[in-house]
């Protein structure tokens, strides 16, 4: 029988040597270390200690793979006592490369971490022959909830919005976000509701130097997160979302659209009703965004409806303002005589966004000052929701917490060819 080659890796643990190395039957590679520390620091009086007191049980810990092979490393801790202690107790020696709660070493708990990155504990405990309870426990001891205020990088823009836990109830949680000048998302917080009381917490928990920091805070139109803010926040400027505006104004002419389609497919002769297929798309797009064909069927859409045309010009002239504003006064200017042909054209479409701006117009315009929207929270809602779907089920809030930022921040984070990659750049 041919000689095996053999080759010789780093294990990349410190303070241990390797004693012995064997095979089991089922291909896994087990490891027999030793700890090369002399001394360990008494778990009661804090003195070190080097005297030696025998070993405690032999620990079987999952070390990151070799070669395909599962890898186990078996250490028996050595023991110290003290001298000094009344009682002379025994302290065993603990090494950084593990915890002592665990079952597997840090190395091997960060690989596990990185693989639950969009994915879930069900499919990683198969995968790798780990337990599910196990699994969250790496989570708890990797994840921190609620967030580690010192890890975050500085942040001047806050996001406050809301999804339901499930679909189809009001079952709101809150989630708050912040965004760095250089764009990156970090993930606040998963309120366990939207009331201004819980809300106002958070934002009161949030340390004083950060609160200083943050200069804008994008909500949608919900009282909660507008009191809450304005009452912890006093300083920063409250912008109502954008893109929540323009829902509303954008719905108004859209339920139009929903009731010509009904007269005209009554009105029209049977050969002109093929004018009003396809043009869902056409008619919510923009105007530059459409393809010549949509132009088309748009073009013949709005020929049988003049009211329908109007709406539509009226719902893009809106558009064009937020999109151009210089500043507040200017975009609050051109609202104002928006309002007026609005009042000249007889539509009616857009009655209830106007009794929104009556009532919110202030901090809409506020948009138009740094044009901030709370669009990078919308996106976190949206991953949200995709892991609600794959994680079905996933109702606690302490673990959306953290599956969203592991999602959002893991490869950041976790990732040993980012790291190692940040690494070398930081040495260039």
């Amino acid at each position: 029988m041919a000689q095996q080659p053999f080759i010789s890796i780093p294990l990349d643990i410190p303070d241990v040597r390797v004693l012995k190395t064997e095979i089991t039957k089922a291909g896994e590679l087990i490891l027999t270390v030793e700890s090369t520390l002399t001394s360990t620091t008494c778990r009661r009086c804090g003195r070190t200690l080097t005297e030696g007191h025998g070993h405690d049980e032999a620990r079987l810990l999952r070390h990151l793979p070799i070669l395909g092979r599962p890898v186990y490393l078996r250490i028996k801790p050595k023991r110290f006592r003290c001298p000094f202690c009344d009682d002379h107790p025994t302290t065993t020696q603990h090494l950084d490369w593990y915890d002592l709660k665990a079952l597997h070493t840090k190395a091997y708990e960060r690989q596990l971490i990185v693989l639950l990155i969009n994915s879930t504990l069900t499919d990683v405990a198969a995968k790798e022959d780990v337990t599910y309870d196990a699994l969250l426990g790496v989570l708890d001891r990797w994840i921190g909830h609620p967030v580690r205020w010192e890890t975050l990088p500085a942040f001047t823009t806050l996001g406050i919005d809301e999804i339901a836990l499930t679909k189809g109830h009001r079952n709101f949680v809150a989630v708050v976000s912040a965004r760095t000048s250089t764009g990156e998302v970090h993930l606040l917080a998963v309120l366990p509701d939207r009331r201004k009381a819980t809300v106002a917490a958070f934002l009161a928990s949030i340390p004083l130097a950060r609160q200083a920091q943050i200069d804008t805070v994008c909500t949608d139109m919900w009282e909660g997160y507008v009191r809450a803010a304005q009452e912890v926040l006093a300083h920063a400027t409250l912008v109502v979302d954008r893109f929540h505006v323009a829902q509303h104004y954008r719905d108004g002419v859209d339920a139009l659209r929903k009731q010509e389609l009904r007269r005209l497919r009554e009105e029209l002769p049977e050969a002109q009703r093929d004018d009003l297929k396809h043009t869902l798309w056409p008619f919510r797009k923009r105007p530059e965004d459409l393809s010549e064909l949509e132009e088309e069927r748009l073009e013949r859409l709005l020929g049988h409806s003049p009211a329908l045309r109007r709406a539509y010009r009226l719902r893009e002239e809106l558009t064009r303002i937020f999109d151009t504003a210089r500043s507040k006064a200017d975009g609050l200017r051109r609202l104002a005589f928006w309002r007026q042909r609005v009042a000249r054209s007889g539509l009616t479409c857009f009655d209830a966004f106007l009794k929104l701006f009556d009532r919110w117009g202030d901090l809409i315009g506020n948009y138009f000052v740094h044009r901030q929207s709370s669009g990078f929270v919308e996106g976190l809602n949206t991953k949200l929701k995709v892991l609600k779907r794959r994680c079905y089920g996933l109702t606690h809030v302490g673990r959306l917490f953290q599956r969203l930022t592991l999602d959002l921040d893991g490869y950041r984070h976790f990732s040993p060819w980012r790291t190692a990659q940040a690494s070398v750049h930081g040495n260039s």
